[in-house]
Order: structure tokens, then sequence, then C-alpha cells
């Protein structure tokens, strides 16, 4: 079992900035992949930007806006959103990837909204 804790969404004006931290707890040893994915109101839930083993894939909707890390030793993923657009606002959900079992696990989402 995996847990997930977000933070770091809220209100912000277009142009802003805003870092979400995801922590994650628990069986951390065999987590593959991290990511953030994120739903609008009336869309589907959508990939956002993911890390495996340093490499990271992006939507396209996001490149070189937002850019995602993650320490290792903290077992935590970041996701670092600099010019933000209205369409960017959604709820944020963070993922893990197990590697051996292939579960995923989801955090319990952060919204951001972005307005002016």
């Amino acid at each position: 079992q995996v847990q997930l804790v977000e933070s770091g969404g809220g209100l912000v004006q277009p142009g802003g900035s805003l870092r979400l931290s995801c922590a994650a707890s628990g069986t951390t040893f065999s987590i593959n992949a991290m990511g953030w994915y994120r739903q609008a109101p009336g869309k589907e839930r959508e990939l956002v930007a993911r890390i495996t083993s340093g490499i990271t894939n992006y939507a396209d909707s996001v490149k070189g806006r937002f850019t995602i890390s993650r320490d290792n030793a903290k077992n935590t993923v970041y996701l670092q959103m600099n010019s933000l657009k209205p369409e960017d606002t959604a709820v944020y959900y963070c993922n893990v990837n197990m590697l051996f079992s292939g579960m995923n696990y989801w955090g319990k989402g952060t919204l951001v909204t972005v307005s002016s």
C-alpha cells in the first residue's frame, strides 16, 4: 500500500506560478513512475507529466511551462507550474505506478484555479 498526500494548490492569476508537491509513504521501495494528472470540470482525467528513472514526459499543452521533478530520498514528486493559464484550472492528482504489481495509487487531489 502507498499513501499519497498532495499540497500546493490554490488560486493564482493568469501568468502566475504554483508548485505542487506529493509525498508518498508506505511501501515506497517499489515505486516505478510518479506523475501528475488533472481533471477539469466536465472533462476526463488527463496526464500532465510523468517521471520514470529520470525520464520525463509532458502533455503538449504544458510543455515549456511545467516541470516535473522527483526527490527519491523523500519519496516526493513536484510539479512546478509557470505561466499558468485559465485552461490549467483543474483538480490535480498525484499518481504512482508500482514496479512489480503494476498497481496505480492516487492522491485525493488538489484544486488549482487560474483566474483574475
